[in-house]
């Protein structure tokens, strides 16, 4: 959202014009908390059409059903929930996810630190040497 939006950027804004009702505006109001918590956050479309934000890896996803808006966090079971904001995915080895089904509202603060905490995550992968063959 800095700058010249990127194809993906721009495939992500019409993927939230076309929701046209309240799951368009949940997944804007989170992408923009996403861009509060990292702000030099990177967004991406992967799998034929998922929102994807990144940072040292992905953050989580965003995808949007009939009822429902999803935030996949691929590594939320290592990440402190103290909010318990994870709803869904809670059986995975290493998923984790926020279901926001409509007049949901997800706190702000503790979601912005879900994804300080998927991003400091992510560095420390980044920053562990690799194991020598």
């Amino acid at each position: 959202m800095n700058g010249a939006a990127s194809p993906a950027t721009a495939m992500i804004d019409e993927r939230i014009a076309s929701l046209g009702d309240w799951r368009g505006a949940a997944l804007a109001r989170m992408r923009g908390l996403i861009h509060e918590a990292v702000p030099d956050v990177v967004e991406s479309w992967k799998w034929m059409g998922t929102p994807v934000w990144e940072h040292g890896g992905i953050l989580c996803t965003g995808e949007s059903y009939k009822s429902w808006v999803k935030l996949t966090f691929l590594k939320g079971a290592s990440l402190a929930d103290p909010a318990g904001l994870f709803n869904a995915s809670l059986d995975g080895n290493a998923r984790r996810a926020i279901d926001i089904r409509e007049g949901e509202v997800v706190d702000a603060d503790a979601f912005k630190a879900l994804i300080r905490a998927a991003a400091d995550l992510n560095a420390a992968a980044k920053s562990k040497p690799k194991p020598k063959p």
